[in-house]
Formats: structure tokens, C-alpha cells, sequence
């Protein structure tokens, strides 16, 4: 099927009101309509600030829905993928009891339940069936509001995006929950084409059983909005004939899902009321205004979501993805659109579109998306409040068709102008509350970054512009490292070119664009992109002068897949696995040829080693030595596959130099104790080989400990 002449913006709008959705229901999720009437009001725009709460937060609707549907990229864009491969996605991504879910416990949460079951062997579809976890288990909410990515990657073909939402649902849902599901995800993906309300609902019925609680519930809430022109009246009517009362659990999908059906119909299609009625009439306001806002946000467009207030603005495009894949956490609306979009042109079979869109040669950061802004943001400190702003333009660029405005007034000598965007954890994110925000840096010492910046024509005087980074430094405070600078008269531009240096030990929290003048300066600098490129050249350990419990970030920076790793040891990493394999890890998927190394002293321990473009819990090159006297190099991937195995003999108590290094589809090991040391492996990987990914240390069932981890370019 040909994919949509404007897929990519529809996407956009999309994710967009998918997470303004969320962000919108977050603050209240949970309570009963009569207490958010009493308190709240008519929800018509952001209320967080008055409940004291944090507007863009780490969120289980938002993880999981861009989360799960990477079982197609990660499986090569099959339209057949199965289940099994969904589950096994859940597997590789999520870290038990820290990453996506509500960890509820067996039998209490649905997807902790299904997670045990997989976790145990028992594959997808059975490991969320009925049969296995019985009916109210299995037909609570989740399987709904994971399931937008299904249908954006399936635009106009409510078929495939039901048939897909059925497989992904079926990990760990059954039942009504699964007809939910499709229902949901038909519509989306029929809005790409289709406007009508009703054409919608009628399309997406036609893919679940006449007989299912679901239809039946759709069926009345469509008669109740034909006869009854007050949504609150209808709201009555849903709850006394399927509240909470008649369907149990922590949170049944058949309440829910009337909502949305009633928030879609009584909304007119207008995207700011359809949300209110949503959320004001309580229940799992996030997971279904989350929903209820990508449908709209795809039928409607950008243009839909910005008739009314300035939905856009206080987010910025930012949203955080809780995963064992640290380096996508910190991202943005815009990245993720092209990453579902890519994934879609994938699906779609059809010349051009199997080809994956990389605006301005791949550039992180490219802002050709309208309004996109992609998390920049100015800075409000005593010296900047109020001297710049941040627009998406039309033109200004030599690469694309848009560019991010910035827009200065009264710049002076102690007054400048920064903007920038997070790359790692942002201060009002660390202890933001609900669920913890797990990442790691996007960017690191050794990596170039490139940036393309333009005075505008008009501007009455030359401004000097320069590229800067902030790091977490001593008791975590935001430390100011400068880059180059150029002075731009107006209408001239500048290519910037700059190679971070060694941060002692401190992760990089965000990149920026710094504007100054000796004398006042108005005008507009026009930001074309801003990317980085390059290997790490980094030493990942403790900083040298890091306290213990005053200095986190670092420790922050890692992705802990291991049962304990605490700050109160002599080591650095001094890491404790009590069952199974578990990784501690850092880096990105970005990262493709490059070198690690670490030394590593294990105890009383099953396995342990290094591992390499590591990609999730269970994917990565590892060069591990067992307690049976072997050494082996493994590739983990749906299980572990031995590249190459050989007798290595290893005492506890002393260090062991190990080292991976990964160039194209070669990997070499080699390991070696204080008396020296040979290559153990070269084995160049044809089948399936992982093409990037970060670092981890490794353990299995027992305890390890190390000071440092060293990532060099490829020599």
C-alpha cells in the first residue's frame, strides 16, 4: 500500500498528542470524575503546576509504546512478525522491576505477570493468555495503551495495524483486552486517510467479534451520543452500565476503552475538546487521553493540535524512553516520528519508501519538521532570563527546508543568550518522582560535534556565536565547558566543528548555542543542525574527587541491569548478581567501531566479562570467562550463540585485563592476567550481526568488581 504523501508530519502529530495526552492526564491518573470536577475543574490544559507535580516526566504509556514496536526494526521489518519475537523484544528491553512497567507483582499487574512468565520460558501469546493468568489478569488496560506504534507504522491499513496490534497485545493480554487494542489501533491507522468519526469506528468494529463485550460497549456509547447531547449525562450512563464496579482489577480496559469512544464522539473531533472530556471524567486519564491524542493527532494533523492553546511550547518535544537501550532514553518527539516513519516506509514495500529518511545527512538534530524544536529550550538563569527565544522557521538552511530561529534582544557584555537540548538526565528530571528516569548520555568525550549556525541579514550588528556543553560536576552541579566561537556579521554563516575532550568522569548533560556582544545585540541566529559523529574516546569510572552520596550522575550514566551495585565499596563497580545474567551498561546504539577494555577482579562468580554494542538485556557481544576454566566469546541474540569457546584457567581474587573490539562484523577478545596475555578470538559474524550499541559489564550469579571502563576508537 503507498504510504501517505504526508506520512511523516501525520506521524509527528501523532507522537505528539500522544505524549501531550499523557503529560496532560499524568498529574491526576486515577481519580473519579466527581473529585477532578471538585478539585480540577474542567481539564482544558496542562494542570500539573497546580498539584505540584513536574509537566514532562518518565511515563509506562509513553516507554512502552515506542518501546515494543522495535521488534520490527530489530527483526528486519518483517510483516509476519510473530509473538514470540514481540515477547522477546520485552525480554531484551525491559529490566526486571525498574524499566517501563508498573511492577505490581504476579497476578496483581498483567504485564509483570506475563514478563515473569516469558522470563521463565513460557513464550508469547501463552505468556499473557487467559488460560495462563486467567480473565480479569488478562484483560486489563495495558494491551491498549501500548499499541499506537503499531498502527502509525500501518497508515491507512487498519488491517495489518489490527493484525499487528493482536500479535503485540497478546504478550501479555487476552480477551476483550486484545479487542480493545485493535480497535484502537485500527482507527489510528485508518485516520490517515479518513477524517469521519463514524467511518472510523465502523471500520475498526469490523476487526473484532459482533458478540464481544467490547462492540457492545462501542454500540452503546454510540446510541447514548445520538439520542443524549451532554457527555456527562453519557458518562453516567458508561458508569453505571460498565464502571469499575462490574469490571475488576487494578484497572480493566472496558471502562477505559468507553471513555475513549466517548471522548472521540462527543468531542466533535476538536482536539483540545476531546481531551478534556477525557480526562475530566477521571478513570486512567493518561492512558486514555495518551490514546484518545495520537488518534486525533494523526486525523487532524499539526494544524488540529495547534487551534487551540499552546500545547507544544512547554514540552518542547521532549519526552524519555525507560529502557535497557540507555542511550535512546533522552529523546524527542521529532527523533521518535522518524524512527516509526522509517519503520513504516519499511512495511510499505514500495519504491522510494523502503528507503529511511535522514534529514540534512543523518543529522541528530535537523528541525524539518514544522514547529519542532526537538527539546531546545532557553536557558532562565539570572544572566539569560528573557534574552532569547526559539522558533521553527521556513528557510535558513543549506541542507533542508526549515532551521530553529533564535531570537535575541538586549545581548550585552553580562548578558548572553543560551540555548540547548538534554542529553542525559535534565536537573528537574532526577528525583521528578513516578517512575525513575534510567539513561545515559547521547554524547561523550571524543565525538565531534557539527553545527551549522547564520546571522540573520537583518541584524543591526555583528553577534558572536559558540557551541558549549554543560557536565554534571562536583555534588552534581552543572558545570559551563566553552567550544569554539566565531563572530558573525549579519548574513554570514559559520560551520562549527568541535571534538569534545576528556570530562574527568562527568557525564554530558546537554548541548548549546551561546550568543554574546560587548555592546546590546537584537536579531535572529537561524540554528540549520546540530549533530555529533565519531567514536568515544572516554574512561567511564568514579571522577576522581566524587563523594559518596553527594555525587550521583555518574553513577546515573548507568544503566543498572545488575540485583546490587552500591556506592558504599572501595570499587567503583563493585556488582552483585544473585540469579541469572545481569549488565551493567552505558553507551548508544549509535556507537558502531570502537575498542573497550576494563579490568575486572571476579570472586565467588558463575561468569563474568565485558560486553560490546550492547543493545538491551539480551543483545550484545560478550567475552565472558566461566567457572568451568573456559573462556568464550557469545553472541547474545533470541539466546546466547558461541562464536568461539577455549580453555582459560582464572583464579578469584585477581584481575583479568579483558578487551573487545569491534570493527564492521569482526569482533576480537582478548584477555590476559598480570604475567600477559593472548587474542583468544577473531571471528567475523555473517549471520545477523549487531551493528552498534554500547558497553557493559558483565556477571552472572555471584560478584565482580572493577574501577574503570575505557572506550577507544578502533585503531
Amino acid at each position: 500500500m503507498a504510504v501517505p504523501h504526508d506520512y511523516t508530519e501525520r506521524v509527528y502529530a501523532g507522537v505528539l498528542g500522544k505524549i501531550i495526552g499523557v503529560y496532560l492526564g499524568r498529574p491526576f491518573e486515577g481519580w473519579p470524575h466527581d473529585r477532578i470536577a471538585a478539585e480540577l475543574g474542567q481539564i482544558c490544559y496542562y494542570v500539573h503546576e497546580k498539584l505540584g507535580k513536574p509537566l514532562v516526566v518518565a511515563d509506562d504509556d509513553i516507554s512502552g509504546t515506542f518501546t515494543f514496536v522495535r521488534a520490527l526494526p530489530d527483526y528486519g521489518n518483517p510483516r509476519d512478525l510473530t509473538p514470540a519475537r514481540i515477547g522477546q523484544t520485552w525480554l531484551n528491553y525491559l529490566i526486571d522491576r525498574r524499566t517501563i512497567l508498573w511492577w505490581g507483582g504476579l497476578g496483581n499487574s498483567t504485564e509483570h505477570t506475563a514478563y515473569l512468565r516469558l522470563k521463565r520460558g513460557v513464550g508469547a501469546p501463552r505468556s499473557g493468555s487467559i488460560a495462563l493468568n486467567g480473565k480479569v489478569v488478562a484483560e486489563q488496560i495495558g494491551a491498549q495503551i501500548f499499541i499506537d506504534g503499531w498502527a502509525m507504522v500501518s497508515p491507512g491499513d487498519p488491517e495489518l495495524a489490527a493484525d499487528l496490534a493482536r500479535r503485540a497485545a497478546s504478550v501479555s493480554h487476552d480477551g476483550e483486552a486484545i479487542y480493545g487494542a485493535q480497535v484502537v489501533a485500527a482507527m489510528e491507522a485508518q485516520a490517515f486517510v479518513e477524517a469521519d468519526v463514524d467511518r472510523l469506528i465502523d471500520t475498526a468494529v469490523s476487526f473484532i467479534p459482533r458478540d464481544s463485550v467490547i462492540r457492545r460497549l462501542i454500540d452503546d456509547v454510540r446510541e447514548w451520543h445520538a439520542r443524549e447531547r451532554d457527555w456527562r449525562r453519557a458518562r453516567q450512563l458508561l458508569e453505571a452500565r460498565y464502571g469499575y464496579d462490574r469490571y475488576g482489577g487494578n484497572c480493566h480496559i472496558v471502562p477505559n476503552h468507553g471513555l475513549i469512544v466517548l471522548g472521540l464522539l462527543y468531542g466533535d473531533g476538536d482536539f483540545q475538546r476531546s481531551l478534556m472530556i477525557v480526562n475530566t471524567s477521571g478513570w486512567d486519564t493518561d492512558c486514555n487521553s495518551g490514546n484518545l491524542g495520537c488518534l486525533l493527532g494523526i486525523r487532524n494533523g499539526l494544524a488540529g493540535i495547534d487551534a487551540g492553546p499552546d500545547w507544544r511550547g512547554p514540552i518542547a518535544d521532549r519526552l524519555y524512553l525507560l529502557t535497557a537501550d540507555g542511550g535512546r532514553a533522552i529523546t524527542d518527539a521529532a527523533s521518535e516520528a522518524y524512527h516509526i516513519v522509517n519503520v513504516g516506509r519499511a512495511l510499505a514495500g514500495n519504491s522510494p519508501f523502503e528507503q529511511p529518511l535522514a534529514p540534512k545527512d543523518g543529522a541528530r538534530f535537523h528541525f524539518e519538521l514544522p514547529g519542532a524544536v526537538q527539546g531546545f529550550r532557553p536557558e532562565e538563569s539570572v544572566e539569560c532570563r528573557g534574552t532569547v527565544s526559539v522558533e521553527n522557521v521556513v528557510g535558513h538552511s543549506r541542507r533542508g527546508g526549515r532551521s530553529l530561529a533564535l531570537r535575541y534582544r538586549g545581548v550585552a557584555r553580562g548578558r548572553a543568550a543560551r540555548v540547548a537540548t538534554p542529553t542525559f538526565i535534565p536537573p528537574e528530571a532526577i528525583d521528578a518522582g513516578g517512575y525513575a528516569l534510567m539513561a545515559s548520555p547521547t554524547l561523550y568525550p571524543g565525538q565531534t560535534i557539527r553545527a551549522s549556525l547564520a546571522a540573520g541579514a537583518d541584524n543591526p550588528r555583528p553577534v558572536s556565536c559558540g557551541l558549549y556543553i554543560r557536565t554534571y560536576g562536583r555534588a552534581d552541579q552543572l558545570a559551563i565547558t566553552r567550544g569554539p566561537r566565531a563572530d558573525l556579521v549579519p548574513g554570514a554563516g559559520y560551520d562549527f566543528a568541535w571534538q569534545i575532550g576528556d570530562t574527568g568522569g562527568a557525564p554530558i548533560a546537554e548541548v548549546g548555542v551561546e550568543l554574546s556582544s560587548e555592546s546590546r545585540a537584537d536579531g535572529a541566529v537561524y540554528l540549520d543542525f546540530l549533530t555529533w559523529d565519531g567514536s568515544p574516546d572516554v574512561v567511564l569510572t568514579r571522577p576522581p574527587d566524587a563523594r559518596p552520596g553527594t555525587e550521583t550522575m555518574w553513577r546515573r550514566a548507568w544503566v543498572d541491569g545488575v540485583d546490587q551495585w552500591d556506592q558504599r565499596w572501595p570499587e567503583a563497580f563493585r556488582l552483585v548478581q544473585n540469579e541469572g545474567t545481569g549488565l551493567l551498561i552505558q553507551g548508544a546504539r549509535e556507537w558502531t567501531d570502537y575498542r573497550v577494555s576494563a579490568t575486572i577482579r571476579p570472586h565467588m562468580v558463575k561468569s563474568f566479562g565485558l560486553a560490546a554494542r550492547v543493545q538491551g538485556m539480551r543483545r550484545y557481544y560478550a567475552l565472558l570467562l566461566g567457572d568451568d576454566g573456559m573462556a568464550r566469546l557469545v553472541k547474545a541474540l533470541d539466546g546466547d550463540t558461541v562464536l568461539g569457546e577455549r580453555s582459560f584457567a582464572w583464579r578469584p581474587g585477581e584481575n583479568y585485563d579483558l578487551a573487545l573490539c569491534v570493527v564492521g562484523n569482526r569482533v576480537k577478545a582478548d584477555a590476559h592476567d598480570q604475567t600477559g596475555g593472548e587474542a583468544l578470538f577473531v571471528v567475523e559474524d555473517a549471520d545477523c550481526p549487531l551493528a552498534g550499541g554500547g558497553v557493559a559489564l558483565v556477571c552472572e550469579e555471584g560478584r565482580i568488581g572493577a574501577e574503570a571502563v575505557v572506550v577507544r576508537p578502533a585503531r
